[in-house]
């Protein structure tokens, strides 16, 4: 069993991870970080520790840690989370042509729409390139034409049966250029790995096993 396969396989038996520490590594985009896996001892009301990791994050993209105690950790790849939308899949611009007969509604679907597709991870007010800025969006959608904005395609997707919902006309243009290896056929999407609510998109991971803890 190689330490990534070690490190889950403790949090599969009622484990829980505690990230100790999370620092820059040797290059600007690497995070190292120091994980104790852990079970609940109910009869000394607290942790009992079962081995330590070095967890690297290679070629970082973005973060958001916590350091302390976290229940559910997952490393995920592809496009199996909304924070990997934006990396990992297509980005397309979605264009209307119709003006809806109740705007307002209209506005408030699209905000609920971006809600529903990121949930708490990502803010449409974080992610300015998602929906069109050069006027308010009432103003755009009254004008009854134009980009609604150029954004990942589970997001395009979910804008269109939005508007199509409302009578408004639909064009959708996906970025041809998108490319999900690179010249040498190597992955070139992120990885992503959650503590809790904290996380690392990362290109790579790499786990070590740093001692045999309460084990």
């Amino acid at each position: 069993m190689d330490a990534r396969e070690a490190f889950f396989g403790d949090l599969a038996e009622n484990g829980v991870a505690v990230l100790l520490l999370a620092q820059m590594g040797g290059t600007p985009d690497e995070l190292q970080c120091v994980v104790e896996t852990a079970t609940y001892d109910p009869e000394a009301h607290g942790l009992r520790p079962r081995a330590a990791y070095a967890v690297r994050a290679l070629s970082v993209v973005e973060h958001r840690l916590s350091l302390g105690i976290a229940e559910t950790v997952q490393l995920v790849e592809g496009d199996g989370h909304p924070l990997l939308y934006h990396t990992n899949t297509p980005r397309v611009a979605v264009h209307f042509d119709g003006r809806a007969k109740d705007l307002n509604e209209l506005a408030l679907d699209i905000q609920q729409a971006y809600v529903s597709v990121f949930l708490q991870w990502r803010h449409l007010v974080d992610r300015v390139e998602d929906i069109n800025r050069t006027m308010p969006l009432l103003t755009l959608l009254e004008r009854g034409y134009g980009l609604l904005g150029t954004m990942p395609k589970p997001l395009a997707e979910r804008m269109a049966r939005v508007l199509a919902h409302h009578g408004v006309g639909v064009s959708m243009s996906e970025d041809t250029g998108f490319r999900t290896h690179d010249g040498a056929g190597r992955s070139a999407l992120p990885k992503l790995l959650t503590f809790d609510e904290g996380y690392i998109l990362a290109l790579d991971f790499s786990f070590d096993r740093m001692g045999t803890g309460g084990r």
